[in-house]
């Protein structure tokens, strides 16, 4: 085609000025090629810079960054190849990207993005771990390869593997995957807190959760993590005076995952829903950090009363299967409410609540003290002394 040029291995094409050559461009780049030094090694500490290209019509056109891939692309890894980099680098890299030309003009400082990038380092251990995992269940299992590689080695970051998925799953006729996939990418684009949320709940379910068995298990697999973090996209809407999306992506999560979380619930971080099937959580319920709760558990109102009327549960607490918590009441800091209770009034913290209506256990003035934080441990009949503690 006259007038174009494909660069190898990309789709993208380079518009070039008329009486451009072809051949002589390839030839310049062949002699280009040739006089580059050979790469440094992985441990170098330091960088030798290429030449620039003598033509910056194809100078324009090549990135410069040297930086391939941490993970090998589908063709590298099967057939053992090893792709230049042209047009676009396969991954973002925490330096900007300058072209290899002769008149480069005023580069970015990056100093600032270098330094962000290392405070956050730590945190993105989850994403590529999750990687790592994904790879391990593709080695052994070569029929997901298709399903791994579209859910999470495809996928440039914990946000857009994020969206992605809960936009499979969310998706109807009426309401597109593709549609749904910008809505969700562009919150979680924009708000790093949420993100931040994300790393902290896998890591409470994968810590927590004997059924977990890697990151990418339950970010594939987990209906209460998934539903978890749907609510804290439609929160943020929420928040935002979109009540009418967010009421949509509740409702939605409800007829898919069976859990019903208002959009105008406040969260926590580090959250493991255990199962998850049949949970409510009400308007204005707020959950603390590192709370743990098990399936069919209500977070609910009384009824008869408007405005701020649900629950409030403090960090730390941990809340038994088929609970129901009523009315604008405390959880306290550590507390524990033994499965099957029912829960009218505040909970004082390190304290454990069971029966219905519930009670202390040890009694109301003189309660049993709990010396472990009950979400992190999952103990949930550590109050039971004796066989006749619960035998009516």
């Amino acid at each position: 085609m006259r007038g174009l040029v494909v660069a190898p291995s990309s789709s993208r094409v380079c518009k070039v000025p008329p009486g451009f050559s072809l051949a002589t461009q390839f030839s310049r780049l062949r002699s280009w090629r040739e006089s580059l030094p050979l790469p440094l090694s992985p441990s170098s500490s330091c960088q030798t810079r290429p030449p620039s290209l003598p033509n910056s019509d194809v100078a324009a056109c090549v990135d410069d960054t040297r930086k391939f891939s941490r993970y090998p692309s589908w063709g590298e890894h099967r057939y053992g190849l090893k792709f230049a980099n042209f047009c676009r680098p396969r991954i973002s890299s925490p330096l900007s990207s300058i072209p290899v030309s002769q008149n480069r003009g005023k580069t970015t400082d990056t100093s600032k993005v270098v330094e962000c990038h290392n405070q956050d380092e730590d945190k993105e251990d989850v994403w590529l771990r999750m990687r790592e995992e994904a790879r391990s269940d593709v080695s052994r299992e070569p029929i997901l390869s298709n399903y791994y590689e579209s859910s999470i080695l495809s996928q440039e970051s914990l946000e857009s593997a994020l969206a992605s998925q809960l936009s499979i799953k969310l998706s109807n006729a009426s309401l597109p995957r593709g549609t749904l996939y910008e809505l969700l990418h562009g919150v979680l684009a924009e708000d790093r807190e949420i993100v931040g949320s994300v790393k902290e709940d896998l890591r409470a379910v994968h810590e927590r959760d004997p059924a977990c068995v890697t990151y990418v298990h339950c970010f594939l697999n987990f209906k209460g993590f998934l539903a978890c973090q749907a609510h804290r996209v439609a929160h943020k809407l929420w928040s935002q005076g979109r009540q009418v999306i967010a009421l949509v992506i509740q409702t939605r999560v409800s007829e898919i995952f069976a859990v019903d979380i208002h959009p105008g619930a406040k969260l926590g971080r580090g959250l493991l829903f255990d199962h998850a099937t049949g949970l409510v959580v009400g308007e204005t319920a707020v959950i603390g950090n590192n709370v743990s709760i098990l399936h069919n558990v209500t977070l609910g109102g009384t009824g008869k009363v408007c405005g701020d009327r649900h629950p409030k549960i403090g960090d730390g607490v941990l809340i038994g299967a088929g609970t129901c918590i009523l009315g604008n009441i405390r959880i306290g800091v550590g507390a524990k409410i033994g499965a099957g209770s029912v829960v009218l009034k505040d909970v004082p913290p390190r304290t454990t609540a069971v029966g219905n209506p519930a009670r202390l256990v040890g009694g109301k003035e003189n309660p049993v003290r709990l010396d472990n934080i009950p979400s992190l441990t999952m103990d949930h009949t550590s109050h039971i002394s004796e066989w006749s503690d619960y035998v009516i």
